[in-house]
């Protein structure tokens, strides 16, 4: 009579090991990239603060250009609602940024490729318009970053990351 395997047959026996391998740790390039980011993040949300205190220029702007008669009261408050709609869109784009550095640092290509094209549209956006020192110091601080997530052991190690994952 043969006697059917025991419950725990199944299951791999003796040394065989079902942990995960090891991540490998960030280089310092992927880290200066990190920072980087995370500095022109900064940079950018101060900026988008500051124009909270923009409010009467916006105004003044919409009363230059007040083609639809637009009354005192109804200027102020489309000033406030730009001001306003310009900073949370600010935040949520600061946000995403700081969640694709953090992708970046745990070695996501997407995250680095994503990251470039922010890159990119932000120099766009600079020489489109009226770049001011707090924009270039952003931009700036994103292209360090930017350069540092492609140089030195960053391709090996997103390779890495990448290789552990399939």
């Amino acid at each position: 009579m043969t006697e059917s395997p025991g419950p725990y047959e199944a299951y791999p026996s003796g040394g065989e090991s079902t942990a995960p391998p090891a991540r490998p740790q960030p280089p310092s390039s992927i880290n200066i990239a990190f920072w980087a980011f995370l500095l022109s993040t900064v940079i950018s949300l101060v900026s988008a603060l500051l124009l909270l205190g923009s409010k009467d220029e916006v105004a003044d702007q919409l009363r230059r250009n007040n083609t639809a008669r637009l009354t005192e009261d109804q200027i102020s408050t489309t000033a406030q609602i730009t001001v306003t709609a310009f900073v949370v869109i600010a935040i949520v784009i600061a946000l995403i940024y700081l969640w694709l550095a953090f992708k970046l640092r745990a070695g996501r290509n997407w995250a680095r490729i994503t990251l470039t094209v922010f890159t990119v549209l932000q120099v766009i956006s600079l020489t489109a318009g009226h770049g001011t020192i707090v924009g270039y110091l952003s931009v700036l601080a994103a292209a360090v970053g930017l350069v540092f997530s492609y140089i030195g052991g960053s391709n090996e190690y997103i390779n890495t990351v990448k290789g552990s994952r399939a």
